[in-house]
């Protein structure tokens, strides 16, 4: 069975450039030691594939030269691929262009604020884009989505898109059907990145289920971001 890539998206955490709109209520501080939580949560859920599923783990960072600092918060066998130039959706194509050419059959790229991320989620994109050509998605709550697997670099699921806004997930949708690329939907999730999130993410870890959540979904464990947000409390 060839081997599927799971890429964290991610910026190595830096005081007063990580997670700046969790600021307030967050310190610059905080913000930075919570974006080390989720990147170590996020990187655990994908481990426990690399372990069972012939899955390998990627973390696909900025900025270079900061590898010194985010190797601590990954598992000892992910493989550290520096991002691209450009927006993101050109740092998103290179990042699925890098890790087809080093002959994964498919890759999943994911973003590193999701702490609580259900491994269903992940497993079933990863079964997804073993079994044809096709476009891997799950939503976010934000109109964004949390996931996207591909097979092959699709361009257009990636050009002047307006990344960060509610018309992403709609648009990728759009330009996937315009061109015939199948469409394997996923549960939806929440990524972390406001004040508003940050509470529907305390909420949930005080055992709060998202309104939005499936009820089949079991959330990721999340320890390490629990762990923080119980002594910041």
């Amino acid at each position: 069975m060839s081997t599927v890539a799971i890429a964290i998206i991610c910026k190595t955490p830096t005081t007063g450039r990580s997670k700046t709109r969790l600021s307030p209520p967050l310190t610059p501080q905080q913000c930075a030691a919570l974006s080390a939580c989720f990147i170590r949560d996020v990187s655990a859920a994908v481990q426990k594939l690399v372990d069972s599923d012939n899955v390998a783990g990627y973390a696909v960072y900025t900025p270079l030269g900061t590898e010194d600092a985010l190797r601590p918060l990954l598992p000892a066998g992910f493989t550290l691929l520096p991002q691209g130039e450009g927006d993101l959706g050109l740092r998103m194509l290179k990042a699925v262009s890098d890790l087809l050419a080093l002959g994964h059959a498919g890759a999943v790229l994911i973003g590193a604020d999701m702490p609580t991320l259900p491994p269903s989620i992940l497993r079933a994109a990863v079964d997804a884009v073993r079994r044809n050509d096709c476009v891997v998605l799950s939503p976010a709550f934000d109109g964004g989505y949390t996931l996207i697997g591909l097979t092959r670099p699709h361009g257009g699921l990636f050009a002047e898109m307006p990344w960060g806004t509610d018309a992403v997930y709609r648009l990728t949708l759009q330009r996937a059907h315009e061109v015939d690329l199948p469409v394997v939907t996923l549960p939806a999730w929440y990524d972390v990145d406001d004040a508003s999130s940050l509470a529907m993410l305390t909420d949930e870890l005080r055992g709060q289920r998202p309104a939005f959540a499936e009820p089949s979904l079991i959330a990721g464990e999340a320890p390490a971001t629990r762990e923080f947000l119980r002594k910041l409390r």
